[in-house]
């Protein structure tokens, strides 16, 4: 199974350094220098990690054949993919891979049915849950614990909560009917 890693944001200096969003919790692992990588886009890779180092707090890699400036800007905004066992789990409970998330149905506390979640949208403030409406409708469910406090991945649902006007103000998010 693939797992998005990180996006490759701009360059830094002019040696070949890209500074990197990440989107694991081990950096450490994923992102080590000699990692192959796939990319997505897949003409872009597979990359290498030559080296890493954090830099005012953000993380800053080199790959092998990228040498300056103009090739590592070439890699901006493109995804890092590491394969990984499907079996594999995040060491803290409280936490989840996209491909978990994605096809569970969200359902509000006393049980009605808000749609199923079809993404996972990384912003720098948090995560969005990109959950499809029975409708047909999009709703982006901040995934934080007082919106979506329980997760069952046994039971292939998530519980929302959601505060007024989240959904569109109906009786299923706590709006008027």
């Amino acid at each position: 199974m693939e797992l998005v890693v990180a996006r490759i944001g701009r360059a830094h200096g002019i040696k070949g350094e890209v500074s990197v969003e990440l989107r694991t919790d081990e950096p450490e692992t994923r992102l080590a220098p000699g990692a192959v990588l796939a990319t997505d886009p897949a003409t872009v890779g597979p990359l290498t990690i030559e080296s890493g180092r954090v830099h005012s707090g953000r993380l800053l890699l080199r790959f092998a054949g990228v040498g300056d400036r103009t090739a590592a800007e070439a890699l901006r905004n493109t995804l890092l993919i590491a394969d990984v066992d499907p079996e594999e789990l995040p060491d803290d409970p409280e936490e989840f891979y996209d491909h978990q998330l994605i096809g569970l149905d969200a359902v509000t506390g006393d049980g009605a049915a808000v749609g199923t979640v079809t993404d996972v949208a990384h912003l720098p403030g948090h995560d969005l849950l990109v959950v499809e409406r029975p409708d047909g409708e999009e709703a982006l469910i901040p995934f934080v614990g007082e919106i979506v406090p329980e997760i069952d991945l046994a039971g292939g649902r998530l519980v929302v909560n959601p505060p007024p006007g989240l959904l569109g103000g109906g009786a299923a998010d706590g709006g008027a009917a």
